[in-house]
């Protein structure tokens, strides 16, 4: 399933690249695409529905980054 999500705190490339590692370091995330424009905006495809919070505790190994669904 493909879910679009709102990430906070990105200001550059590097930052992309870190985020998607991490998340794609969750076994159920199968693919992250993150993107500097529009800023922030991420589709993930995951094979099991993760919750916003499973997907903070993710993101929660870096620093300064939220992450809300885009409905």
């Amino acid at each position: 399933m493909k879910k679009r999500f709102q990430i906070d705190g990105i200001s550059c490339g590097g930052c992309i690249t870190r985020i998607k590692k991490v998340l794609e370091g969750h076994e159920a995330i199968d693919e992250a695409k993150i993107f500097l424009n529009p800023k922030g905006v991420a589709k993930i495809n995951m094979n099991e529905n993760l919750s916003i919070n499973d997907l903070q505790k993710q993101l929660d190994q870096l620093d300064g980054y939220t992450i809300t669904e885009i409905e």
